[in-house]
């Protein structure tokens, strides 16, 4: 799998789109949607004002906490259920609104929700999973932005074995947009590490289709 580097015309030297040359999706990652001191600015309001709660899963017949912090926000009537857990919308804040506005027009596509994720340190993670709820249509667009330390971004085709797993940085300020196919045929998870890591936060924009 080759990658197909495509520069914007007026980036500066950090600031590159990358187009994934993977089979069965659609991946494209800005590295620099948010200029450093927008990022700064942003995550340190989401960080102090997003109402942060661990939720709860059973794993047969077994409860875990899940290893991050989470919140979902959007339009009313934007409920969805992941993992059994049945998420409710909080009312959009100002500066939510105004990421949803610049990943609304880098995607080329309206969003009426967003999962707020904060990963404490490198033990916070989540598996292998497919954002291929029945609330999200049948391709479904996500869009995703991150805050604070980088952290790997993975993916796996779920039914090719014989593909290699494509690993993805996200860094401070980077944009990540998944499409087509992508949430049907492959499975991406941010894998936990070793190493040490600040916190992240990642915010995931959907269309809930009502």
């Amino acid at each position: 799998m080759q990658l197909f580097d495509q520069h914007h015309l007026f980036n500066t030297g950090q600031d590159k789109t990358t187009v994934f040359d993977l089979p069965d999706a659609v991946v494209r990652l800005r590295e620099q949607l948010f200029d450093k001191p927008a990022a700064d600015r942003l995550f340190e309001a989401l960080l102090a004002d997003t109402p942060w709660k661990q939720e709860e899963i059973s794993v047969y017949n077994k409860t875990y906490l899940t290893p991050r912090l989470t919140a979902w926000f959007g339009d009313a009537g934007t409920e969805y259920v992941f993992s059994g857990i049945r998420h409710r919308p909080y009312h959009w804040t100002p500066g939510l609104l105004h990421v949803k506005e610049k990943v609304e027009a880098e995607a080329g596509q309206a969003f009426n929700s967003v999962l707020v994720n904060l990963y404490r340190d490198g033990r916070d993670g989540v598996g292998w999973h497919r954002d291929n709820e029945k609330e999200f249509g049948e391709n479904p667009v996500i869009a995703s932005v991150s805050f604070g330390d980088s952290r790997m971004f993975q993916l796996r085709h779920k039914f090719r074995k014989e593909l290699p797993k494509v690993n993805i940085p996200l860094h401070h300020g980077s944009f990540l947009l998944m499409a087509g196919a992508t949430q049907h045929q492959w499975e991406h998870q941010v894998p936990k590490s070793a190493k040490p890591h600040g916190p992240r936060i990642n915010l995931t924009f959907r269309l809930v289709k009502y």
